[in-house]
């Protein structure tokens, strides 16, 4: 009995693959208003999936009480300190810009006393260049701060108005979370199996992913988070009008490799030395240097190591390219699809030297034996 013939592509697979890729897109469409919600649920069971099973091990296999627990643990210490800082930022936000619109911040005065305390040589060599026309900075500085300011201050209304939205999302992101840290071992087998590629290729895709959204959330949003809060005390230690906006600034400039933090330190610092505050200035510039600084070069290799190797301009250019497409998830998602870039593109190099190598390998011993064979012909030719 002959084995039954493979059947051949009909054109009832193409329409099949048709349909599929239209009901995905329409299921994207439909989930698209919380993608936010998603993308941060699946991030947090990534990053805490590891926790969860090991608690659950440790409590006789009870899935639902180690989710439920973590997820409490997640909300305590991550959720609600964030929402925390949200509010506090636009108040002390709208704090500030009542001030400023008071007077009683006069930031071109501000500006104008550092004019007249820098040294002579400092001012003619700027007048000499052209680098800058002090009436043009003031009134510029000046507008940029004031119009920052208000609109950070009318986050508040928008937060009010959208606390509902708000609310629903947080919903969603949390049932989400509950499901993936309980069962997210199982989903990962099913996506994993469904998946129209090469085992080998899968599963090392299947791996990048979850290492790159591990590393990322270490090695960006953790350091960023620390420079931030060092920041900002320093900066409440020192009396600093604002400390809470600096450090929020400070944590988002991180994501600049080596300048990133000082694009906000080393100027108010400047002014500190120049307006007489000396030994603030000194103060700020040494924790600058030896703290805020070193966050970043001790916490971030100890927080990623070699899980990702992406270069500092990657990072950068991916993180405020996501930043501009996606808002606040592009922290993650622009390194996330760089990272995943890279990777396969390994794959592919790595896939195609496999298949070279039998290739190089074999050419040593067909040349060996074409040699072995014209030696023998030459000794039958030459006998003695």
């Amino acid at each position: 009995m002959s084995p039954p013939k493979k059947r051949g592509f009909e054109i009832e697979d193409g329409g099949y693959a048709a349909l599929l890729v239209l009901v995905t897109l329409a299921f994207a469409y439909l989930v698209a208003p919380f993608f936010g919600a998603i993308l941060w649920g699946v991030v947090a069971a990534i990053m805490f999936e590891p926790m969860t099973r090991k608690l659950a091990a440790r409590m006789g296999g009870r899935k639902n009480t180690a989710a439920a627990l973590v997820l409490l643990l997640l909300l305590a210490l991550v959720i609600l300190p964030t929402i925390v800082l949200g509010v506090s930022l636009v108040n002390e936000a709208t704090a500030l810009y009542n001030k400023v619109k008071a007077g009683d911040i006069n930031v071109s005065a501000m500006l104008n006393q550092l004019q007249h305390v820098l040294p002579e040589s400092v001012n003619r060599y700027v007048r000499q260049y052209s680098l800058t026309d002090f009436n043009t900075l003031r009134r510029m500085f000046g507008s940029s701060v004031t119009s920052g300011l208000q609109v950070v201050a009318s986050q508040a209304l928008t937060l009010g108005q959208g606390a509902l939205s708000f609310l629903a999302a947080l919903g969603v992101m949390l049932y989400l979370t509950f499901f993936l840290l309980r069962d997210g071992l199982r989903y990962t087998e099913l996506v994993r199996d469904a998946m129209p590629l090469r085992p080998k290729m899968r599963d090392s895709l299947m791996a990048h992913f979850t290492v790159v959204v591990r590393a990322t959330m270490k090695g960006t949003v953790v350091v960023a988070v620390m420079q931030g809060l060092v920041g900002g005390i320093i900066f409440s230690f020192l009396g600093i009008e604002g400390a809470l906006l600096w450090g929020v600034l400070m944590g988002f400039l991180s994501l600049l490799p080596a300048v990133g933090t000082g694009l906000v330190w080393v100027p108010v610092a400047i002014y500190l030395l120049a307006t007489g505050a000396i030994w603030k200035g000194v103060i700020l510039i040494l924790c600058g240097m030896f703290v805020i600084g070193m966050i970043d070069n001790i916490l971030r290799p100890v927080l990623v190591g070699r899980d990702t190797r992406l270069p500092d301009f990657v990072v950068l250019i991916a993180t405020l390219s996501g930043l501009q497409l996606f808002g606040l998830n592009g922290f993650i998602v622009g390194p996330v699809i760089a990272a995943l870039f890279i990777a396969m593109w390994n794959i592919v190099k790595e896939q195609r030297d496999e298949a070279r190598t039998p290739l190089t390998q074999a050419a040593p011993k067909s040349l060996t034996e074409a040699e072995a064979a014209r030696a023998e012909g030459e000794t039958e030719a030459h006998p003695g």
